[in-house]
């Protein structure tokens, strides 16, 4: 039986918004009813368009957001049950890489301090001495020199920046690592770097990664298995492989559709949506996606599919696949 790091199950994370005096509050439905499982040194990529709510579940699975309700284990540990003290002592266990290296590590901090703060508040390290050996052994694993320790991060490259992010992250050999589009904002022979480092540190360390991003190609490099979101709802998970040549759900389809293919001899057919993407404080009834999907059908309206394994490990939430196989090929 397969090792699970992170269990979660219906989890929803709910944004009020005030109306004022004797009026109902709203709520924005950033995440509503995801479950996914993942599995012990695999990485988990979450894709989805700008605002699908990839990112609040990504902070919302290791509780840097409370939430709203639903089951989160990490190592068998219901999370959304821990206190604030337990979860302190949790938090070795889980680690996040933030999109922006630069707002994300303390300007008036020496990078050897920054990675020794993480051991000092986790009471790691028998004395300084032992916190900088340390510091300096995972800044070597990252690929950043002895004399990066004594400077500041804007004496640095965003590149290295990111790996000082990540540094930070692995220093207190978490089991899982949320990286939050850690490589959207750097340029693209720099984001090879940080991919493939990441991939030599889950090797090296035997880490599990939820990968968030945008960019198909990048996810697609470098994920195990994947979950497309849009609105705050999982529509399809599957096996990086089966996904990208068998995508099931319209909206994945139109995802991929916008991947450009380096060949010029292959034509792709572009599968433009039509409108825009609802509000997540009033999402449309029944699926979500039917307002946008060229497939909708009258039930699409009404009522929201269930999320059916159609593969083996390939879940898609759509009614389409109510019907055989076989007749996907003709909605491709």
């Amino acid at each position: 039986m397969e090792e699970k790091v992170l269990v979660a199950n219906d989890v929803k994370k709910y944004f009020p918004i005030k109306q004022g005096i004797g009026k109902p509050d709203n709520y924005v439905k950033a995440v509503d009813g995801v479950s996914i499982s993942i599995r012990k040194g695999e990485t988990y990529g979450l894709v989805g368009e700008s605002g699908c709510g990839k990112s609040t579940l990504g902070r919302t699975l290791i509780k840097l957001l409370e939430p709203t309700s639903g089951e989160i284990f990490i190592n068998g540990k219901n999370i959304a049950e821990l206190s604030e003290k337990e979860m302190r002592k949790m938090r070795k266990e889980v680690q996040m890489v933030f999109q922006d290296p630069f707002t994300s590590l303390n300007p008036r901090m020496k990078v050897g301090d920054i990675l020794q703060e993480a051991l000092l508040i986790n009471h790691i390290g028998a004395d300084k001495t032992e916190r900088t050996e340390m510091a300096l052994e995972i800044m070597a694993k990252v690929g950043l020199r002895k004399e990066h320790f004594y400077r500041y991060p804007h004496e640095f490259s965003g590149g290295q920046r990111q790996r000082v992010g990540l540094a930070r992250a692995l220093i207190l050999n978490p089991s899982l690592v949320v990286c939050d589009e850690p490589v959207s904002a750097l340029d693209v022979s720099i984001q090879s770097q940080i991919i493939n480092l990441l991939l030599d540190m889950q090797e090296e360390l035997g880490l599990t990664y939820i990968f968030i991003a945008h960019d198909m190609s990048v996810v697609k490099y470098i994920s195990t298995r994947i979950g497309v979101m849009y609105l705050g709802h999982l529509m399809e998970e599957g096996p990086t492989d089966d996904l990208f040549s068998m995508p099931l759900h319209p909206y994945t389809q139109a995802l991929l559709s916008a991947v450009p293919n380096p060949n010029p001899r292959i034509r792709k057919e572009r599968i433009a949506l039509e409108g825009d993407i609802p509000a997540p404080i009033d999402p449309p009834s029944g699926c979500v996606f039917h307002t946008r999907c060229p497939y909708a059908m009258p039930i699409c309206k009404t009522m929201a599919p269930k999320k059916r394994e159609v593969m083996p490990e390939h879940f898609v939430s759509c009614h389409l696949t109510d019907s055989d196989i076989e007749n996907k090929a003709e909605i491709k």
